[in-house]
């Protein structure tokens, strides 16, 4: 009886999904009673035979993963027409969402196939889609896909096999989107630049504690997304969000965050989606963004039914909304003299209470280690009032520069800006300009990787006014763009996830000339002679400092770094502020 009772239940779930539709535009999930998710290769060709068979959805290449494979981007218009420039001059909200980036995640790989299919194939909802374009990245980490296996996701309730969330350089795809390491974030750069999404889905698997909810969602932080795009995210259409899914009977929380502690505990921190991962990227464009994290204990059909309900509900509010949420995308720019917050902390002072579904959890001895260990006992649900940190302060800020000049060498960097379609201009003509300049004072360098790098944090800054010279070809980035908060949470070197901070600039980090102390101690000597400044600060030094004055080494580099002997790269930032 048990067995049929949750049989019947499924096909319930299955059947708004399967009903009327042809065999070849099932989806391996249906095919598998929501057992299975498609491999790389089905998943394409669900979208080629989809796109055959209707007229309102194509797909395409766009740009080479590090796997080998294309990526690929399925378009809905129900025009008929896919060119997204006609679609934005229509005044259609577009809707980009990603799938797959953790390929054994993949929960929106078959319910965006089953959505589209959807609209595709039913008038009525078809019509209500006159005003939104419809964009789909089907898998973006191929690499990962095609890593099949059944055991990597210790934790998830199903699918049966999966992808791997390292892509085929094993990079998390999802700490990429800034330094661009891969070729899937180059791909994913094209992509987005050529739709422009109003807003941007992101979907993934997690758990992090046990609770009732089968869905919860990252929203962009809003104080960091900033001004009106911000507010109405956080107060008009996540609060619209929330209601459509209770409507759906799927409720949604906050995405919680909580490390070897329950939810009501301490309460939820939201999440700060960096510009390193997909929404903190598309916030440096004021794209209204959302990751969606399926909960991984919950079974993979109810899980999949909840990714369809969610995108399904952002798609319901986009048709009412649509104008403003367009709006408030493009109308936003950062102006020179602004004061712009490259890093944020949680304001634990002011925090919003909500009703959380959650279940008791309780320290109990471990079977395994004898220790005591984290246990949530399903038996005992409750729904408590608990604090949701949800407002953060700015820390570190800078005031906004007019433009940001590159010399032509850092061809690393000045790439990445051009892959993102920021807007530059390049001198005809040798010309000498006066800029402020930065010199790296101080820094943290990680003691291990991560994604390739050794990170530099804590970066402390000289600043100065100074005349440069510049060379014909090197470029001026002005600040007056859609692409202007790229510009500085990427340049600014103290910004958290800056090109310094992942490591583009560690050649200035280290001397490249340096002394011999037989040779140098007479130049020493002289210099000090004809230095009374110098002399006395170095007499100073002496005084205030006994290791240094018991060094024969250290007194000579103190005279060399304060020489014109001394390079004038080493530690000296080489992007320059136009302010003027």
């Amino acid at each position: 009886m048990k067995f049929f009772i949750a049989h019947l239940f499924l096909l319930l779930l299955i059947s708004p999904y399967t009903h009327g539709q042809k065999k070849s535009l099932k989806t391996v999930f249906e095919n598998t009673e929501g057992k299975q998710t498609g491999t790389y290769e089905e998943t394409i060709q669900f979208y080629k035979r989809l796109s055959a068979e209707s007229p309102y959805i194509s797909i395409q290449e766009v740009g080479e993963t590090d796997s080998g494979f294309p990526l690929h981007l399925v378009l809905f218009d129900t025009d008929e027409n896919f060119d997204l420039e006609a679609a934005r001059s229509k005044g259609k909200t577009i809707i980009l969402i990603n799938n797959g980036i953790h390929p054994g995640e993949p929960d929106g790989i078959e319910a965006s196939e089953m959505l589209l299919r959807d609209y595709a194939t039913n008038k009525r909802n078809r019509a209500q889609l006159k005003d939104v374009t419809l964009a789909i990245i089907p898998l973006y980490n191929i690499g990962g896909a095609l890593k099949r296996g059944e055991h990597s996701r210790a934790n998830q309730n199903g699918p049966k096999s999966y992808g791997f969330r390292g892509n085929a350089r094993n990079y998390d795809l999802n700490r990429d989107f800034i330094k661009a390491d891969s070729k899937n974030a180059r791909a994913f750069y094209k992509i987005y630049q050529m739709v422009l999404p109003d807003i941007f889905i992101d979907t993934h698997v997690s758990n992090g504690a046990d609770y009732q909810y089968s869905i919860t969602h990252l929203a962009t932080q809003h104080n960091k997304l900033g001004k009106d795009m911000g507010g109405y995210l956080h107060e008009e259409f996540t609060p619209a969000l929330e209601q459509k899914m209770r409507e759906k009977k799927t409720e949604i929380t906050p995405y919680v965050n909580v490390y070897n502690t329950t939810p009501d505990a301490e309460g939820i921190i939201q999440f700060m989606d960096y510009p390193r991962y997909s929404t903190g990227y598309t916030t440096l464009f004021n794209t209204l963004g959302f990751m969606i994290e399926t909960h991984m204990l919950k079974p993979f059909d109810v899980r999949v039914k909840a990714t369809y309900n969610f995108l399904e509900s952002v798609i319901e509010i986009a048709i009412k909304d649509g104008k403003e949420i367009q709006q408030l995308h493009h109308s936003y720019r950062l102006n020179p003299g602004d004061l712009h917050y490259l890093d944020w902390e949680v304001d634990k002072k002011n925090p919003e209470m909500f009703a959380f579904k959650g279940y008791e959890g309780e320290m109990i001895e471990s079977k395994f280690t004898g220790q005591k260990r984290l246990f949530y006992d399903r038996k005992k649900p409750f729904t408590k009032e608990i604090p949701y940190y949800t407002n953060f302060k700015g820390t570190t800020n800078v005031i906004v520069p007019k433009a940001y000049v590159i010399p032509q060498g850092w061809h690393e960097v000045i790439d990445r800006l051009k892959w993102s379609d920021i807007d530059f201009s390049r001198f005809e003509n040798d010309t000498v300009i006066n800029v402020e300049t930065y010199r790296i004072q101080n820094y943290t360098t990680a003691s291990k990787p991560y994604e390739g790098h050794y990170r530099h944090s804590d970066i402390k800054l000289i600043k100065d006014k100074k005349n440069i010279d510049f060379r014909k070809g090197d470029y001026i980035f002005y600040i007056n763009q859609p692409g202007g908060r790229f510009l500085i949470e990427t340049l600014e070197p103290q910004a958290p996830d800056s090109y310094f901070s992942w490591n583009f600039f560690d050649t200035i980090l280290q001397q490249k000339e340096h002394f011999s102390p037989y040779v140098f101690e007479d130049i020493a000597y002289e210099l000090l002679q004809n230095d009374a400044q110098l002399k006395d600060a170095f007499e100073k030094k002496k005084k205030e400092d006994e290791g240094f004055a018991s060094s024969s080494y250290s007194q000579l580099s103190f005279i060399y770094e304060h020489s014109p002997y001394y390079e004038e790269a080493h530690l000296n930032y080489p992007i320059y502020r136009l302010v003027d």
